[in-house]
């Protein structure tokens, strides 16, 4: 849904006093076509002196209405939204009705999205937490599964059920991680021991005692290893 401008869709809106203009001046152009009785001295006498004293009245007035404070500007400041809306037809009330309720809708709108997002991610991360709780109890498991397959031979029923188990946590995005000849990393690696290797440039993983667990780039557990060394 495309923003939403409320003041450039009510500046289209027609003017009460315009419409009231032209419906005066079309009462007018009618008047004169039926034709107008002039009118006598007598009639315009009076209305010459209700005008005058009117204007002697106004003028009176000015002196008091010159004296107002700073608090009844600020009141007729509040009430100029108030007759901006009388100054509307009926059609135009309506309008800005139904523009001050989109208004809101989009509002509402965008407050949805944002809860729906943060209810998204509490979501995904409340079921990271209950992968890593799984993980973690099944632990010492794996790693006697481990130590089987490198110290002994699995029967193919018992390589079956390994199999099983780790497709079952890469489902759930979890990855094993260490192996012998790796670089060694103290962020992922937990060196048990150092020994020094003639043969080696830098330091790497010579054995891998328990294998290391990550969930995208969190570490569940580090590797545990022994490190070769080159020597000084």
């Amino acid at each position: 849904m495309s923003d939403f401008n409320k003041d450039d869709y009510l500046n289209d809106l027609p003017d009460a006093d315009d419409l009231a203009a032209a419906k005066s001046s079309t009462a007018g152009t009618a008047a004169s076509e039926g034709g107008s009785q002039p009118e006598t001295a007598n009639t315009s006498a009076p209305s010459d002196e209700g005008a005058g004293a009117a204007t002697a009245a106004t003028e009176g007035e000015k002196p008091a209405n010159a004296g107002k404070d700073n608090d009844s500007a600020k009141s007729e400041s509040d009430s100029s939204s108030s007759s901006d809306d009388d100054t509307l037809t009926p059609l135009g009330k309506a309008k800005k009705e139904a523009a001050d309720y989109l208004e809101a809708l989009q509002r509402e709108r965008a407050e949805f999205i944002n809860y729906r997002n943060r209810a998204t991610r509490e979501q995904e991360r409340f079921r990271q937490h209950g992968i890593i709780d799984v993980l973690t109890a099944l632990l010492p498991a794996l790693d006697d599964i481990d130590r089987i397959r490198e110290h002994s031979e699995m029967d193919d029923s018992f390589k079956a059920v390994a199999a099983k188990i780790d497709k079952a946590f890469e489902k759930f995005g979890v990855e094993k991680f260490g192996e012998k000849g790796e670089t060694f990393d103290p962020t992922k690696h937990d060196a048990i021991l150092h020994k020094p290797d003639p043969n080696a440039d830098k330091e790497t993983v010579d054995t891998v005692v328990e294998a290391g667990y990550r969930i995208g780039d969190r570490v569940i557990r580090a590797a545990r290893v022994v490190v070769a060394s080159p020597q000084n």
